[in-house]
């Protein structure tokens, strides 16, 4: 049951860059932009440790953070922009932005439990939803980001946001957030390193995606059924939330696990034994095996789908700046048996399932690209699947606006699509933060395969 708490909004306000700091401009999606519009906000949540009352917040924090956060639209203007959607087809969703648009902003107080929302053990999902902003759903302009600061007077701040995937990814939200924090603590004194670029002419399509996505997204709106993984097939009334941290000895103990049993067998090792793919392969037996703890209906013969987002950057053929805006990552799904992840060599199976779909991308990261879709439909179509959201390559907790690096982050978008959320750890060097929503009995049962899974390693 969640904790009773309220929440008091104390303003709302549009936050916009600097007066004709910011020229007018329209931005073609992309092909690796297109794929996105069928999916909802990412919506995720900073907890910061703030011991001040909300008087002290309002009079002196507030007014640098709406300061710092005009100055960082200067440079992300297509932030604070809107996407068009066009009812006629084949006109293609741009991004806008012009003089005078701009983000929303709300500004709300908590009498909740800060320290009791930023632990890592099971807590209610209902108990976040407050402190995730609105975006508004248009239907021919579409805003892109809204964001919500909430106090917990003497406790903490939350700084929540909601942002259309469409016009970021991890990376380019990343680069936005750090370029706010950075002008709240160092104001107008910071220098940025490097302007996001714009040139949209560095996205080569080679494969006609372009094409293949848009048709798919017509078809689907004239259905008006865009979104895949729709939140209605969620029931949300008794799902908890917790996190779970795999550390660089938890990993090594896994990698030798699988070594041995390779060893063994007289089996070749898995391929890319990287932090990444062994997280994520224990985490996946443990997610089967909980489903099958809790009585779900699936059978030892059916597939199983490990769906993850994979950096493109460093995989193309053709050179991205760093600083480039918008979306440019792939996608990877693994499949195996249920009954193989269930087994003594379950986590060998994984393992090698995810490593090689990682060792396909970095040949060819657009090598299935034309099934992205599809491949989405099935794996938001049964709760018997995986997807990750984010990455622990992000360094989010470095995000640090004067008040110290972040206590906690959380992705309030999993609760609606099934989805499991990977960060870097705070506080164990180079480990994982893994971040579920499950019903109370599946998480309960997760708990224990996690745990006692990992005392079994040697």
């Amino acid at each position: 049951m969640a904790k009773s708490s309220t929440i008091k909004v104390l303003e709302h306000c549009n936050v916009s860059p600097p007066l004709n700091s910011a020229p007018p401009i329209s931005l073609p999606l992309t092909f690796l932009d297109i794929p996105w519009l069928f999916f909802s906000p990412s919506q995720p949540l900073f907890f910061y440790d703030y011991p001040y009352t909300t008087s002290h917040f309002t009079s002196t924090t507030l007014p640098n953070l709406k300061n710092s956060l005009s100055l960082t639209l200067q440079h992300f203007y297509p932030l604070a922009g809107n996407l068009t959607m066009s009812p006629f087809e084949p006109c293609k969703p741009e991004i806008i932005y012009s003089e005078g648009d701009s983000v929303s902003l709300t500004i709300a107080e908590s009498n909740g439990y800060f320290n009791h929302l930023s632990s890592n053990y099971p807590r209610d999902v209902n108990e976040f939803h407050s402190l995730v902003p609105q975006l508004d759903d248009k239907q021919v302009l579409i805003p892109l980001l809204a964001i919500q600061v909430t106090v917990f007077p003497k406790a903490g701040i939350c700084i929540g946001l909601a942002y259309q995937h469409v016009v970021a990814d991890g990376r380019t939200f990343n680069n936005f957030m750090k370029t706010w924090a950075s002008f709240c603590s160092f104001g107008d004194s910071f220098s940025m390193k490097s302007l996001p670029s714009y040139d949209r002419k560095v996205i080569v399509d080679a494969f006609g995606l372009e094409d293949i996505f848009l048709k798919e997204w017509w078809r689907r709106k004239s259905l008006k059924e865009i979104v895949i993984g729709s939140e209605a097939n969620v029931d949300l009334s008794n799902m908890v939330r917790a996190t779970f941290v795999v550390g660089l000895s938890d990993m090594n103990r896994i990698k030798s696990r699988i070594i041995a049993k390779c060893n063994e067998e007289n089996k070749s090792l898995p391929v890319h034994l990287s932090a990444y793919v062994l997280t994520c392969a224990f985490i996946w037996i443990c997610l089967v095996k909980a489903q099958e703890d809790v009585n779900e209906k699936c059978c030892g013969e059916d597939p199983s789908y490990f769906g993850f987002i994979a950096g493109g950057i460093t995989r193309l053929d053709f050179p991205v700046p760093a600083s480039y805006f918008g979306n440019c990552v792939g996608f990877g799904r693994s499949m195996a048996i249920r009954k193989e992840l269930m087994g003594e060599d379950g986590v060998v199976v994984a393992a090698r399932a995810i490593g090689s779909t990682v060792k396909t991308l970095d040949k060819a990261i657009f090598g299935d690209a034309k099934k992205w879709i599809s491949d989405w439909k099935v794996l938001f179509g049964s709760d018997l699947n995986v997807m990750v959201a984010g990455s622990p390559k992000l360094d989010l907790y470095e995000t640090d606006f004067g008040w110290g690096r972040a206590k906690k982050i959380e992705e309030i978008s999993i609760d609606y699509v099934r989805a499991i959320s990977l960060t870097e750890s705070r506080d164990v060097e180079g480990g994982i933060e893994v971040g579920l929503a499950l019903p109370k009995t599946k998480m309960d049962a997760f708990t224990t395969f996690f745990t006692q899974g990992l005392r079994a390693f040697p």
